[in-house]
């Protein structure tokens, strides 16, 4: 009992202090700090060397890109196999009415719908 009252004496007290904080300060200007060390010179004196650039070749740097060319003709080939003509009726056959309607209202028109036709033709 003693000690008790002694112990709530002491925690009052410390209660009341102040305790230290620490202040969250916005910096607007950025922290710069100051390189105190310098590192040594070096030991050895570095000469540069002069380069001869005169072997450029422009065939060489530059070539001929000869992959483009062939997937260009691959794909001409290919648009011109899916650039067949189809007409309303050989897309009635191919889909039904029912879907060949709902595409023409999806996009639009029925020149649309045809060529979602072609499309899926072109994916079978």
């Amino acid at each position: 009992m003693k000690y008790s009252i002694v112990t709530i004496a002491i925690l009052m007290l410390l209660g009341g202090c102040d305790q230290p904080r620490v202040e969250n300060k916005v910096q607007n200007t950025p922290h710069v700090v100051k390189q105190t060390y310098l590192p040594p010179p070096p030991k050895k004196k570095i000469k540069l060397k002069e380069v001869d650039d005169t072997n450029f070749e422009a065939a060489y740097m530059y070539p001929k890109d000869t992959k483009k060319n062939e997937k260009t003709e691959v794909a001409e080939q290919m648009a011109g196999t899916t650039a067949d003509t189809m007409d309303k009726e050989e897309c009635i056959a191919m889909i039904t009415q029912e879907k060949f309607d709902k595409y023409a209202a999806m996009f639009g028109s029925e020149a649309a719908s045809i060529k979602r036709c072609k499309m899926l033709k072109a994916t079978r």
